[in-house]
């Protein structure tokens, strides 16, 4: 069975950090690109990172770049997203997402809430 679970979320206060792990069963996750997701409340899914196979193509959407580190640990089937200097429109729940033949996985996702 092909499935993603997302762990690592929680609430930080501004300014801090958390590292989420989207780790993968029922398929290889280092043949395949993936990335994370997020959801705001009354907002639309964006794209927050994407990772390459191999990790050598790394996208990151632009209100999160400088902040927030995606990377891989094929051996482990796992890829993080490392988010540092948190901000409070960060807050989201978090989603891993992958291709495995022609089916797009999505996980259940991790709520991040950045609140002082």
């Amino acid at each position: 069975q092909v499935q993603l679970v997302e762990s690592g979320g929680g609430l930080v206060q501004p300014g801090g950090s958390l590292r989420l792990s989207c780790a993968a069963s029922g398929f290889t996750f280092s043949w395949r690109a993936v990335s994370w997701n997020r959801q705001a409340p009354g907002k639309e899914r964006e794209l927050v990172a994407r990772i390459s196979s191999a990790g050598g193509i790394i996208n990151y959407a632009d209100v999160v770049k400088g902040r927030f580190t995606i990377s891989r640990d094929n051996a482990k089937n796992t890829v993080y997203l490392q988010m540092n200097n948190l901000k409070p429109e960060d807050t989201a729940v978090y989603y891993c997402n992958s291709l495995f033949n022609g089916v797009s996985y999505w996980g259940k996702g991790t709520l991040v809430t950045v609140s002082s």
